[in-house]
């Protein structure tokens, strides 16, 4: 279950990213996916690093870290991801 939840948090917070995010993103919503889900991973890891990681109610300081991480993380891994595919495309011609 806990893979199902984490793959879960990774397709919104991609998707919420990708909105946010101006232009037009080239990544497959695959790696969008993977992309939230190492958001949520580093949100997770600088929420505990700030002392934020456990609060009573909601985690609202924690989600806003996931979020800001999915947020890089999703606009360089786009980068990334449209310089190697147009890499490949001008080896191709």
């Amino acid at each position: 279950m806990g893979w199902l939840w984490a793959i879960i948090v990774g397709f919104v917070l991609g998707l919420i990213a990708k909105a946010i995010i101006p232009g037009k993103q080239h990544s497959p919503l695959w790696l969008i996916t993977i992309f939230g889900m190492l958001g949520a991973i580093a949100g997770n890891a600088i929420a505990r690093a700030a002392g934020v990681d456990a609060t009573s109610g909601i985690d609202w300081w924690r989600h806003v870290f996931q979020l800001v991480s999915a947020l890089v993380i999703v606009a360089v891994g786009d980068a990334i991801y449209m310089a190697v595919r147009g890499n490949k495309r001008r080896e191709r011609a």
